[in-house]
């Protein structure tokens, strides 16, 4: 089994997907990295050499922050804004969405499930 930036990859999976299970790494980028390294991209991870292998890791830790390096700084990004106090760190402290979408309908990813109406409300057919 691979195990490239402290992640597992599945070897049953092509190369392309396989490399899709690390932090930071896309289909574009996976068929990048696999073409500049020369591994032919419909290759299973279960096949790649060790030699391989090195060399994919060689590329991605040259080539950008992937995997914690990236989701540390994609949080300090957040906490800068928030302690900035500008509108899009408002909206992430709030947990509300931060690229002007609409909130009066939808954004439920954001907001969370629905709160029922106050049960004791009184029909207003009475």
């Amino acid at each position: 089994m691979a195990r490239i930036a402290g992640v597992d990859l599945p070897p049953r999976k092509r190369a392309e997907i396989g490399l899709t299970y690390i932090y930071g790494v896309g289909r574009t980028r996976a068929k990048s990295i696999l073409h500049r390294v020369g591994i032919d991209a419909n290759k299973k991870i279960a096949d790649l050499t060790e030699e391989e292998v090195n060399r994919i890791r060689l590329l991605l830790e040259e080539e950008g922050s992937i995997e914690g390096d990236l989701r540390k700084e994609l949080t300090l990004n957040v906490r800068r804004l928030i302690e900035m106090g500008s509108y899009r760190g408002l909206r992430h402290r709030r947990g509300l969405p931060a690229r002007g979408q609409r909130t009066h309908t939808n954004a439920r990813t954001r907001k969370g499930p629905r709160r029922g109406t106050v049960a004791n409300k009184k029909k207003a057919g009475k």
